[in-house]
């Protein structure tokens, strides 16, 4: 499907026989810090990025859920929502069902169906959180046609619970929460654990910084299992170490914890322990000195996915290397990993030779060539129009 030469809208209008009663927007996130936390009851710190999934939707009245992607070639997806369960629905429509199926069973009000058109300029695979973008906009768009008067928060523990029990991704609250709750201009310092939230001024502009974004075009399908792995992983040291979750390790006790642990847990302890901390240093940084303090801390960040969550790619090492060789104030992967992309921090007038001399790395590695983005802090999702 193509919106070459027309507007969304009226994509929607020639795919369904009528104008879409609204247009809702979620973004794609940034994290900045914190990575595979979450899943661990531990802290965060994303950051909304302009790109955003928009869902384009009519409701109805006959209980008929038709999907649409521009992306997506050829005729609408529809579904009885009724019938909706997990495993029914295959590729990128279980997504958006997901969402119909969580609310059916946990909103207040009926939740019948709806024409949906999706558009998105979120890189898909890209560690950007595209699906928890898709899943946003469109809790948000059936919260406002059927009036069910959920909050922000619950939005996003319903869009995650649609991920974990039907699309089968045990991924935790951080894509959802920087997806409905971020704001423009900060970011968002989340306690995974119960919620709790503050979002954190963050005015790279002001201090001449750019956060890039490098995105390795390498695919990543975290329904694969190796996410799955590495939380089950967790999971199994949390239990070995008597602990409700690894965020209850404090640092002073980490050396010796390690000691009672099988050998292939002792890295991903170490990980998640020393990754909690980095976010509250992070916070700290940010609050005294402002965002160029926050280099060294993503490049540490970068060396402890790579050496020992063992999620990096030689992409993503390639360009992470590269970015601070050539004057970035710190760079990482950011999102699951396996690939996807990496963030550098950049004094401005540095930013154009950082992402040339990534460009030119690959090249000479041969790589595809990464796909540049700039990051800017925005806000999360909202009615359009």
């Amino acid at each position: 499907m193509t919106t070459t030469g027309t507007t969304v809208a009226g994509v929607f209008e020639e795919l369904y026989g009528h104008a879409p009663e609204g247009v809702w927007a979620a973004p794609g996130r940034v994290n900045l810090i914190g990575e595979h936390t979450d899943y661990n009851d531990g802290f965060v710190l994303p950051i909304a990025i302009p790109q955003a999934v928009r869902a384009y939707a009519r409701r109805r009245d006959d209980g008929v859920l038709r999907l649409a992607s521009t992306r997506v070639p050829g005729a609408a997806v529809e579904l009885d929502v009724a019938g909706l369960a997990p495993g029914g629905v295959a590729g990128w429509a279980a997504y958006p069902a997901a969402v119909v199926w969580t609310l059916r069973r946990a909103a207040r009000h009926e939740v019948g169906g709806a024409d949906v058109l999706l558009d998105s300029d979120v890189p898909g695979g890209a560690g950007l959180s595209s699906s928890a973008a898709l899943e946003c906009a469109v809790a948000t768009a059936f919260n406002d046609m059927y009036e069910l008067g959920l909050g922000a928060e619950e939005l996003a523990l319903l869009a995650q619970s649609a991920e974990n029990e039907f699309v089968g991704v045990p991924c935790g609250i951080m894509d959802q929460m920087a997806s409905m709750a971020c704001r423009a201009g900060a970011a968002l310092h989340l306690d995974t654990r119960d919620l709790s939230a503050r979002h954190v001024p963050l005015d790279l502009a002001g201090a001449g910084l750019t956060l890039l974004v490098l995105d390795t075009r390498v695919q990543h399908d975290l329904a694969d299992g190796a996410y799955a792995a590495l939380r089950a992983g967790c999971e199994r040291a949390a239990a070995l170490l008597g602990l409700p979750a690894l965020r209850d390790l404090a640092t002073a006790d980490l050396p010796a914890a390690l000691t009672r642990l099988p050998a292939d847990l002792v890295p991903l302890v170490r990980h998640v322990v020393t990754e909690n901390d980095r976010v509250r240093q992070a916070v700290a940084e940010l609050q005294r000195h402002g965002p160029a303090a926050l280099g060294p801390i993503l490049t540490a960040g970068h060396a402890s996915l790579r050496d020992d969550y063992l999620t990096s790619c030689p992409e993503t090492d390639l360009a992470a290397a590269t970015a601070v060789a050539a004057g970035a104030l710190g760079a990482r992967m950011t999102g699951g990993g396996f690939g996807g992309s990496v963030i550098a921090l950049v004094a401005t007038e540095r930013a154009e030779a950082v992402a040339g001399a990534v460009v030119d790395a690959f090249a000479a590695a041969g790589y595809a060539e990464p796909h540049v983005y700039r990051a800017v802090p925005s806000a999360g999702a909202r009615r359009e129009a």
